[in-house]
């Protein structure tokens, strides 16, 4: 075959592969879910300060009472950002899908995806708090020390009158069923997957019924706008809500259970599991976003789909449970700080490694002219200039080291993490936070944030080094095309 023939094999093969990953990107439930992460991200980088705050940076001068009284303002912001994570993504979910769909009332969509989220949480609960007559016993936590045991007092030792410990109150209160209840075991990050699930489904479903014309109630001219919409899709949004109450009866009648409970066993912990099994799909995904990336095509077409929504709801679990003052258990160690932190250093590709090699050891002014207008976005990750202005598109010797360079660190992070030397990360920061800051940062400070920092400077040296020889090879190849073009002219 001549050489013509196998460029054009690979171009072909090349345009394929970003016409393929061009349509995963664009399938609109995919697009919508990753359009409402990315809606929502501001509360979960505000829940993350937060949580560094209240358990990093308070306790260093404060204690007891005062430290209780100071946390009360993070635990505030807590509650009304991780703590009805799964309420307000629903409802996003609903208004992406409707965009991304072009149906004409958004608004409708975000209340119907709350509305039927509520309708599947469980109005039964074994053993949850409520009415205090009907209790078995009673669970105290403490409330100055989130790390104290709790304590658990029969019926019978209360009415004996039986003294708590000081600092103590109710946390749960036993009981064999408990009706009539709206509890909050899934308005936080528990609920995530069921948020998604639910949004798209209620969505889905009122735009099919809004779409048939019998079902509109015209009230003619001269009506408002937000009436008329209104009353258009009042008769659609009444039937999708009976429908997901018939469901959510079916499921609690025949098989005394819930469509929350059922995604958390059936999808959220497989899933979440498979993700954790090892770094293996998560390196396989940023390997396809990097590499068409490298055909000019973003990233997040691939992993803003595949990957990220999964890794974020983990990182906000984490925040949830650091907040709490317990473990992060190692199905957790995998999530979206892992990778904005230690795999994404100074954006896709780890190009401020390339960067730094450029000024150390670059001969090519044209490259160090590029460096010198691209260093400052890189050091907040933002690398478009280096992609398209160095570039590394369509530049083979340096689309390798910018395929692999993360990968590298990905797996090795994982590593590192599940041996122990780092600690996971359990703070979701600006993924615009430069190197070493968000080290430091992401797995919550002190000696952990430390070791985050050093392997930060690690993986810096080891980038530079990896990325060197290849650079070196870049410049030789674009110094003999020049040469090749001033021969032709």
């Amino acid at each position: 075959m001549t050489e013509d023939g196998v460029q054009g094999e690979r171009k072909s093969f090349l345009d394929g592969f970003a016409e393929f990953s061009a349509r995963v990107g664009n399938q609109v439930h995919l697009r919508s879910l990753r359009d409402a992460f990315a809606t929502v991200m501001p509360i979960y980088i505000l829940a993350g300060i937060a949580v560094l705050i209240n358990n990093v940076a308070f306790p260093l001068f404060l204690a007891g009472d005062a430290l209780a009284t100071a946390q009360y303002w993070g635990n505030a912001i807590t509650q009304g950002t991780l703590g009805v994570a799964t309420v307000v993504l629903a409802g996003i979910i609903g208004y992406c899908l409707a965009k991304n769909k072009r149906f004409e009332n958004a608004i409708a969509c975000v209340v119907i995806g709350i509305a039927a989220l509520c309708i599947m949480m469980p109005q039964t609960v074994s053993g949850a708090a409520a009415s205090i007559q009907d209790f078995t016993e009673l669970t105290y936590k403490s409330v100055t020390d989130a790390k104290a045991d709790p304590y658990t007092v029969s019926r019978e030792d209360v009415e004996k009158g039986l003294a708590i410990p000081e600092g103590y109150e109710v946390s749960s209160v036993g009981s064999s069923s408990v009706s009539n209840v709206f509890t909050k075991t899934y308005t936080g990050t528990n609920g995530l997957f069921g948020a998604i699930v639910i949004g798209l489904m209620a969505t889905t479903v009122l735009i099919k019924f809004s779409q048939n014309e019998r079902l509109r109630v015209s009230l003619g001219e001269g009506i408002p706008p937000a009436v008329a919409d209104s009353f258009n899709t009042m008769i659609p949004m009444l039937i999708t809500l009976a429908i997901f109450g018939l469901a959510a009866a079916l499921l609690h009648g025949l098989w005394a259970t819930d469509l929350m409970t059922l995604v958390n066993t059936c999808v959220a912990a497989p899933l979440k599991g498979f993700v954790n099994a090892g770094p293996w799909f998560i390196i396989l995904v940023y390997t396809l976003a990097n590499l068409l990336f490298c055909l000019g095509i973003h990233q997040s077409t691939i992993s803003g789909v595949l990957a990220e929504p999964i890794l974020t709801i983990i990182i906000t679990e984490n925040m949830a449970l650091f907040a709490a003052g317990e473990a992060i258990p190692p199905d957790h160690y995998m999530n979206m700080q892992i990778v904005n932190t230690f795999a994404l250093i100074g954006g896709s590709g780890c190009t401020l490694m390339l960067l730094a090699d450029t000024f150390l050891f670059s001969r090519s002014k044209a490259s160090k002219d590029i460096a010198k207008l691209a260093v400052l976005p890189g050091i907040f990750n933002i690398n478009e200039p280096v992609i398209y202005g160095y570039p590394v598109v369509y530049n083979l010797p340096l689309m390798i080291p910018f395929v692999l360079v993360p990968d590298l660190f990905i797996g090795l992070t994982y590593l590192l993490t599940t041996l122990g030397v780092l600690a996971p990360c359990v703070v979701m920061v600006p993924w615009t936070t430069p190197v070493f800051i968000s080290g430091f940062l992401a797995v919550g400070g002190g000696v952990a944030g430390v070791a985050a920092v050093i392997w930060q400077v690690i993986e810096f040296v080891l980038g530079m080094l990896i990325y060197l020889p290849f650079m070196r090879v870049s410049e030789r190849a674009q110094a003999r095309q020049a040469e090749l073009a001033n021969a032709e002219a």
